[in-house]
């Protein structure tokens, strides 16, 4: 999906005009893959922007890096700050916001401990990651033929760039096989996610989520869908799942910044009703809750000014 540009880009403490926000080629994370950075939404509320979950996105891109020995020159709240700065001065009512660590030029090789950390704050006008009628229509998914790399590989609770080398092979053989997207399956076989959004799975009445176990990263939208879920009475567990288990699911969705909460319509071509009315009733929700319509989540919009 391409980019709109906006004015300015936080880099390292000052607001940057759009295109000078450069790099050196030899820019270290360049050629290693090793940064740290969130997806994060802004929406359109009767008080102007308001950022979905910002502290706990922040708060998540510290521990990413401290998983990953990256030393943040930024505390929380400094970047909390910087990220209402960059939507507020970008003047959009509603945008997708990246934020990004990683390490600059000056030190070449493996190692990085003479490296330093040097951060970045976006934002810009950006849909639906899996397209503006996923809500309706639903997602056609199929069981990729990569696997996610587990615990001892890769670490998958740390949200970093070279992970995503992984979700990117995974979402070119979907998309190149007439499919949506891909869901992941774990060195044991095992459901983990998608290549960017958590899987949730209605069986029985009870909706069911992977655990981080498996190789998922912990969302933050799927903590978020799964309180909406809970207020609705809905059954909600943590279970480990096999590809099978999706074949006879009741209904199913995937949900995460970029594709808030999206039904799966089939999984290698099985048809999953879709858009079952779990499904309905906590997107419905979401929609609502994250442009500070629903009091009881008023406190997951935190506003730009």
């Amino acid at each position: 999906m391409p980019i709109t540009p906006t004015k300015q880009i936080w880099m390292n403490g000052e607001m940057v005009d759009w295109d000078a926000a450069q790099i050196h080629i030899l820019t270290h994370s360049l050629h290693y893959g090793m940064a740290v950075f969130e997806g994060i939404r802004a929406y359109e509320t009767d008080r102007g922007a308001a950022v979905f979950r910002l502290t706990d996105h922040i708060e998540r891109l510290h521990r990413s890096a401290r998983m990953m020995l990256m030393d943040m020159p930024y505390s929380v709240e400094e970047l909390v700050d910087a990220t209402k700065r960059v939507v507020r001065e970008s003047g959009l009512p509603s945008c997708y916001i990246r934020p990004i660590a990683y390490y600059g030029y000056g030190e070449m090789g493996l190692n990085t401990e003479p490296c330093t950390t040097e951060v970045a704050i976006a934002c810009w006008p950006w849909g639906l990651y899996l397209g503006e009628d996923a809500l309706t229509k639903g997602v056609r998914m199929k069981i990729s033929s990569w696997r996610r790399h587990d615990h001892n590989i890769m670490p998958p609770a740390s949200k970093t760039s070279g992970n995503y080398v992984n979700s990117s092979l995974a979402k070119v053989e979907a998309l190149k096989a007439g499919y949506d997207e891909a869901l992941l399956l774990n060195p044991q076989g095992m459901v983990s996610e998608c290549t960017g959004e958590n899987v949730f799975v209605a069986l029985n009445g009870t909706i069911l989520t992977p655990p981080t176990a498996s190789g998922a990263l912990k969302g933050i939208t799927q903590d978020s869908v799964t309180s909406i879920a809970h207020d609705f009475g809905f059954d909600v567990q943590v279970a480990d799942l096999s590809r099978t288990d999706l074949y006879i699911a009741d209904e199913m969705f995937v949900c995460g910044t970029a594709a808030e909460v999206s039904p799966v319509n089939s999984v290698d071509d099985r048809t999953i009703p879709c858009p079952g009315p779990m499904t309905t009733a906590i997107a419905g929700e979401f929609a609502k809750a994250v442009r500070g319509q629903v009091d009881k989540y008023k406190d997951w919009c935190e506003h730009v000014s």
